[in-house]
C-alpha cells in the first residue's frame, strides 16, 4: 500500500477514535453528540461543492440512512452512557463486520478460508472484551447489548450507504446532503430533552464538541480521499485500527480499568477485520 495512504487511513483512525473519546468523557452526552453531528452538518456544504448532486433514485437511501445514523447516533451515547471507551468502541465497531459477514453467508454468499479466519478472530476477540468487563459486569446486560445494537445499526447503513452512493452517480453530493440531513433528529431530540440547559451547554462546553465535530468530518474526508487513491479493502481494513487506538486512548488517557486485555481484544478484532476484508477484497 502506498505510504501516503497509510498516512491518511492511520489520520482518519485516530481522528475518529478521540472524537469518540470527547464524547465519552462530555458530562452530557447526548448534546456532546448533538453538537458534534451538527458541526459536521454545517462544514458538509463544502462537499456539495465538489460534486453534482446526487440522482433521484438515490434520495430513499439518503433518508434512510440519515434515520439510521441516528438511532446509531443514541445507541453509541448510551453505550457510553454505561461502559468504558476501551470496551464499548471496539465492541461496537468490532462487531459491524462480523455482522454484515454472517448476513452475506445467510443470503446465499460463501465465505473463503480467510474470510473464515477472520470471522473466527473476531468472534473471539469480542468475547474477551464482553469477559473482559471491568466496571460494566456490575451493570447487567446493557454494557454488552448497546454497543452490539451500535454495531448492528454501522452495518445496516453501510449496506444502504453502498447501494445509495453507487446509484446516486456522486459521491460528493451523497455524502454531503447525507450529513446535512443527519443532524436534524438528533439536535431536535436534544433540544427537547435539554431545553433551557442545551443553550448552557453551547455557552460553557462549545470548543471541545465542535472540535470533535471537525475531527468527525476530518477523518470520513480523509478515508474517503484514501479510497480514491487504495484498494478498498486494504483501506477499509487498516481503518479498523481506531478499535486499538480507542482502546489504548481509554487505557492510558481515561484510566479505564482492564486496559491491557482490552487492548489485546481489541488487535484480536482488528486482526480479524483484515482478514475479512483482505480475502473478501480478494
Amino acid at each position: 500500500m502506498d505510504p501516503i495512504v497509510v498516512i491518511l487511513v492511520l489520520t482518519a483512525a485516530v481522528m475518529h477514535a478521540v472524537w469518540n473519546a470527547v464524547v465519552k468523557v462530555d458530562g452530557d452526552r447526548l448534546m456532546a453528540m448533538a453538537v458534534v453531528i451538527a458541526t459536521t452538518g454545517v462544514l458538509a456544504p463544502l462537499l456539495l461543492l465538489i460534486g453534482p448532486a446526487p440522482a433521484p433514485e438515490s434520495w430513499g437511501y439518503i433518508v434512510a440512512s440519515a434515520l439510521l445514523n441516528n438511532v446509531y447516533f443514541l445507541l453509541l451515547v448510551e453505550a457510553y452512557r454505561v461502559g468504558d471507551l476501551s470496551h464499548a468502541y471496539p465492541l461496537a465497531r468490532g462487531s459491524a463486520p462480523l455482522m454484515v459477514a454472517v448476513g452475506a453467508m445467510l443470503v446465499g454468499e460463501t465465505l473463503g478460508p480467510g474470510e473464515w479466519a477472520g470471522v473466527a478472530l473476531v468472534s473471539g476477540g469480542i468475547v474477551s472484551l464482553m469477559l473482559a468487563g471491568g466496571q460494566e459486569r456490575h451493570a447487567g446486560w446493557r454494557p454488552i447489548a448497546y454497543p452490539l445494537l451500535t454495531g448492528l445499526m454501522i452495518a445496516v447503513y453501510t449496506v444502504v450507504d453502498g447501494v445509495g452512493v453507487r446509484l446516486s452517480g456522486s459521491p460528493a453530493g451523497y455524502i454531503g446532503w447525507l450529513f446535512i440531513l443527519s443532524p436534524l433528529p438528533i439536535v431536535t431530540i436534544a433540544v427537547a430533552r435539554r431545553r433551557g440547559r442545551a443553550v448552557r451547554f453551547l455557552r460553557e462546553s462549545w470548543k471541545p464538541v465542535v472540535l470533535a465535530g471537525c475531527l468527525n468530518m476530518g477523518s470520513y474526508g480523509l478515508a474517503i480521499w484514501a479510497l480514491s487513491l487504495g484498494a478498498m479493502a486494504h483501506v477499509s481494513a487498516l481503518r479498523e485500527t481506531s478499535v486499538i487506538i480507542a482502546a489504548v486512548i481509554g487505557t492510558c488517557v481515561l484510566g479505564e480499568s482492564f486496559g491491557r486485555k482490552r487492548i489485546l481484544s481489541a488487535a484480536v478484532v482488528v486482526a480479524g477485520v483484515v482478514l475479512i476484508n483482505l480475502a473478501a477484497g480478494g
